[in-house]
């Protein structure tokens, strides 16, 4: 009997032990979180908030206000913040802020966005990893790393996986450099949007829904021109599209490698862009997006993708299975059955009043220097009836664009 009973308490004591760590646990990150919150409430500028490295639990957003604060982790593995439990606040991390600087640290499954930086100037976001642990999901936060309106960012040396929308999302924003990111299993792997002035490059995007994005929005506070796309690993983008319903980026087709969408001035150039299932590269206008809309947008709003310039990447791949009805009907008409989309599509829409016996003006034309890579004009305008694939139109070149500067240049 004294056996029965000893082995009875046995599990009765571990699971009250158990719940001793647990409550020790909690107790712990309730005081993490108070004083890290207070720590980012007395920063001053020039203050450097280091957070050692652990896996600490935070179940309310943090917010910083002041000027020239640097956060930093021990390493983007070593410094964790779960938001797993958030129950108040939108974002893991609003900042409000100029001269920021993030580092060596982890942020995962917030609620909303994991890091919104807000009309901040000379933001440097490096080695930090955004991740949402359950995979892709649409009840996912939208944006991992989301500088808007900001000035002289760069962002380097970091991952994100599993944003509903954007991994690496930079809007209305001016001077920019994205390097040497990974971005896998969002919607949109790397997003730059209404900005001017961007180098993207030595990035790897894989199996997101659309690798790079370089979008213009209408009723923005400034429209986006001049991004160079370069030296980038655009592999298999190829994951279906988990968007909420009315985000932009659900428009995106499975399969995307780069696309761009209404902006202008855009080189792509020296990528590695590889086995996207719709085409390694799309040109499209807002007219072929699921937002379209003509009620409400600012008359001045530029709708046609203009001076693209498309040079000296290596395509393998891609264009087998397009996403949609409409693309694998048109796939199948042009190409048959067991063909595929070349590797750049675009959608065929463009400003008919601007053209000069049939050709829009030098600058604004959409140039190809890619040895005897294939194009495809869809005629989007007229439900893709009469495509060509006749890639004379595009033999020309156009002005090469200036390297990003960063002024001041970030401290490694």
């Amino acid at each position: 009997m004294r056996k029965t009973l000893l082995f009875l308490a046995l599990p009765l004591a571990l699971a009250a032990c158990h719940h001793d760590e647990q409550a020790a646990q909690s107790g712990a990150d309730a005081t993490f979180e108070a004083n890290l919150q207070q720590q980012l409430l007395d920063a001053k500028p020039g203050s450097v908030i280091d957070i050692p490295a652990g896996h600490y639990h935070l179940q309310r957003g943090l917010s910083l206000r002041t000027d020239g604060v640097t956060i930093k982790g021990a390493g983007m593995d070593k410094t964790v913040l779960s938001f797993k439990g958030q129950v108040v606040g939108p974002e893991g991390l609003l900042v409000n802020a100029n001269d920021f600087t993030i580092e060596n640290l982890a942020l995962e499954d917030t609620k909303g966005d994991a890091l919104k930086i807000n009309q901040g100037k000379n933001i440097t976001i490096r080695g930090v990893r955004v991740e949402w642990t359950g995979g892709p999901k649409t009840t996912n936060g939208a944006y991992g790393l989301y500088p808007v309106k900001t000035q002289n960012v760069l962002i380097e040396d970091s991952v994100v996986i599993g944003a509903s929308d954007a991994g690496i999302y930079v809007g209305q924003s001016h001077t920019i450099v994205v390097r040497r990111n990974r971005a896998e299993y969002n919607v949109a792997g790397i997003e730059i949007e209404n900005s001017v002035n961007a180098d993207v490059y030595e990035n790897t995007a894989t199996h997101n829904t659309g690798g790079i994005l370089v979008f213009n929005m209408p009723n923005l506070s400034q429209a986006g021109h001049s991004t160079r796309v370069f030296k980038n690993q655009v592999i298999d983008n190829n994951t279906d599209n988990f968007a909420a319903k009315g985000a932009a980026v659900a428009s995106v087709p499975r399969g995307s490698g780069v696309v761009v969408n209404s902006n202008d001035k855009v080189e792509i150039f020296d990528n590695d862009i590889v086995d996207s299932q719709t085409a390694n590269v799309i040109i499209s206008s807002y007219f072929s997006t699921n937002y379209y809309n003509t009620k409400g947008v600012a008359a001045d709003y530029n709708p046609y993708p203009k001076g693209i310039f498309i040079y000296d990447n290596r395509f393998k791949g891609g264009g087998d299975s397009p996403d949609g009805l409409k693309f694998k009907t048109l796939k199948t008409a042009v190409y048959g059955l067991n063909g595929k989309f070349p590797d750049i599509l675009w959608d065929g829409y463009v400003d008919e009043k601007s053209l000069v016996d049939g050709l829009p003006p030098a600058n604004d034309r959409f140039c190809i220097q890619n040895g005897d890579v294939g194009v495809i004009n869809a005629d989007g305008p007229h439900d893709y009836k009469n495509p060509s694939t006749d890639t004379k139109p595009y033999q020309c070149t156009l002005p090469k664009l200036p390297p990003v500067v960063l002024d001041p240049e970030p401290k490694a």
